[in-house]
């Protein structure tokens, strides 16, 4: 039976890291490696993880001082054995047939598999959408490439990894690892570099399987605008892939989204009173706000709020 590698990178997630832990041991695809990487927890997640290990043989642990998201999962990817590779969160949770069903979709000859996912709470799951519908069989480079970047109507697509599920061979024969030098937004270079430089095809499952939890003191819902900097450093690497690998004539879609997180970035600024961030991310909106206006037209209403943001003088 293919073995399939899931790599969870884990930092002080006690209350939530038993749910995560068993939504994959109770997987329907028995043939499951879990690697955790304990990233410096400073609570008992990394005494949960050897307490799981201790029970199941397809759990490895590693513990290491504090390096970041990035390091971990390279980790994980130094050590795998399974001829598939996914990646979870430790916060989140599988419902049961998740990697049942990509699996058995990626024998259509595909290299990876998207599925939809929910937005969850401890108590609500919410399904995510696309707005038009991914009808291919087969997905070309082309639209793996920009469906997360079109993201008002692929929602459900996203450009994190763990909705994906991997063929272990295009990644290794990449030699490709995580930047870890970028804490926000190494999902997207990650995977459209390995996309790019692959020509991968892919296939998609119109049903979600995975449930990110969607909690307040979250990483990807902080308000500091250093973490958020780092957003444009990614997506401005986006555009460099897709100029490097052919993809030139789509690459405004990343300069759109350069243009929309710089827009998120001075909302920051406005409500915090940072006078000179501001200053400069106006200066780097108007730069992109062509190529936003561009890949917007189908909702105008987005031009308001750019424009009143731009119209901000402190």
């Amino acid at each position: 039976m293919d073995k399939i590698s899931i790599i969870i990178p884990v930092f002080n997630v006690e209350p939530y890291i038993r749910k995560c832990l068993n939504s994959v041991l109770t997987q329907t695809h028995k043939n499951i490696e879990v690697i955790l990487i304990n990233d410096g927890s400073t609570d008992k997640s990394g005494e949960i993880c050897d307490e799981y290990a201790e029970k199941n043989n397809e759990i490895k642990v590693f513990h290491q001082k504090r390096q970041g998201v990035s390091n971990a999962r390279n980790v994980g990817l130094r050590n795998l054995t399974g001829e598939f590779i996914g990646f979870t969160d430790p916060d989140d949770w599988l419902d049961p047939q998740m990697y049942e069903t990509m699996l058995q979709k990626l024998k259509s000859g595909a290299s990876i598999c998207v599925c939809r996912y929910f937005k969850s709470t401890a108590t609500v799951s919410i399904p995510i959408i696309n707005k038009n519908k991914i009808s291919e069989e087969i997905i070309s480079t082309q639209n793996l490439l920009l469906y997360p970047l079109k993201r008002e109507y692929y929602e459900g697509f996203f450009s994190t990894l763990w909705n994906k599920l991997f063929c272990a061979d295009i990644i290794k024969g990449s030699g490709l690892f995580f930047d870890e030098n970028i804490s926000y937004g190494e999902d997207i270079i990650f995977y459209s570099n390995l996309v790019a430089q692959q020509k991968c095809k892919g296939v998609f499952i119109d049903k979600p399987f995975y449930h990110w939890l969607q909690r307040d003191a979250s990483l990807s819902k902080s308000r500091v605008s250093n973490i958020k900097l780092g957003i444009l450093q990614a997506y401005k690497e986006v555009e460099n892939i897709l100029n490097t690998y052919g993809f030139s004539d789509d690459s405004y879609w990343a300069r759109a989204f350069y243009c929309h997180h710089a827009s998120v970035i001075a909302q920051i600024a406005i409500d915090e009173g940072q006078k000179d961030l501001l200053l400069q991310m106006q200066a780097e909106i108007r730069s992109h706000f062509q190529d936003y206006k561009k890949t917007n037209l189908d909702f105008p209403e987005k031009f308001e709020r750019i424009e009143n943001i731009l119209k901000e003088n402190m």
